[in-house]
């Protein structure tokens, strides 16, 4: 895709926002592995399931105070603007080309839900012979043999799909239409037309992630000690 005359650098992901996103990557990655190792690996899923807790906080809080392409009001598409981007139609002042498409934000919303409900399961769970999560205890034993069957099947495929459909859209937007997905995610900047608006990511706004970070950490240091 042919750049606009006069793009410059415009700071689409902040920081917070690109770590949030790698750590998330890494502990999806970090539990697959540890689910299938088992044994005493066990431990290191539940805590990769905890740091994945936080990180959900964290990302939905941030989609409401973060940086402009970083909040849900950015890409919380209509059904009409999802239809108009299907059929290339999209309009100017939209800016699908900057943060998340109509069709990238479904992924990201589908991924974020998929993540949550996976990490909710797994709290009430209880394989009955290495792993007990701490929230176990206030639900009722059908609830939380249920929570496990779906923590140990249908939830962990649907996740390793849409984690699958997400690389395989990068790869396409990279190699059919020539956009670089991975760059801005790793540096934070789009080369983009004069006057495309870009996202906060000063001091002020890493401090008010690191606040929205610790107590989101410290919610899940609360839920995991529930199970002590």
């Amino acid at each position: 895709m042919p750049e606009a005359p006069g793009a410059a650098p415009v700071r689409v992901w902040d920081l917070p926002t690109r770590l949030f996103h790698w750590l998330l990557a890494a502990s999806l990655v970090g539990s697959v592995i540890t689910a299938n190792i088992g044994g005493n690996a066990i431990v290191w899923h539940a805590r990769l399931g905890y740091l994945a807790l936080a990180l959900v906080v964290f990302r939905i809080v941030w989609g409401f105070v973060g940086g402009r392409w970083s909040r849900f009001a950015s890409f919380a598409y209509a059904p009409g603007t999802l239809w108009r981007y299907l059929r290339g139609g999209s309009r100017p002042h939209e800016h699908h080309d900057v943060g998340h498409s109509p069709l990238g934000a479904l992924s990201v919303f589908a991924l974020l839900a998929l993540v949550a409900v996976q990490v909710a399961t797994g709290l009430v769970a209880d394989d009955e012979i290495a792993f007990t999560g701490p929230l176990n205890r206030f639900v009722d034993s059908a609830t939380g043999l249920a929570a496990t069957g779906w923590h140990r099947g249908w939830g962990k495929t649907l996740l390793l799909v849409f984690v699958g459909l997400h690389v395989a859209a990068i790869v396409y937007y990279r190699l059919a239409r020539g956009r670089d997905l991975i760059g801005p995610m790793l540096g934070g900047d789009k080369r983009l037309p004069p006057g495309t608006p870009g996202s906060a990511d000063g001091a002020a706004q890493r401090l008010l992630a690191l606040v929205v970070a610790a107590a989101s950490g410290g919610l899940a240091t609360w839920v995991a000690a529930l199970g002590f």
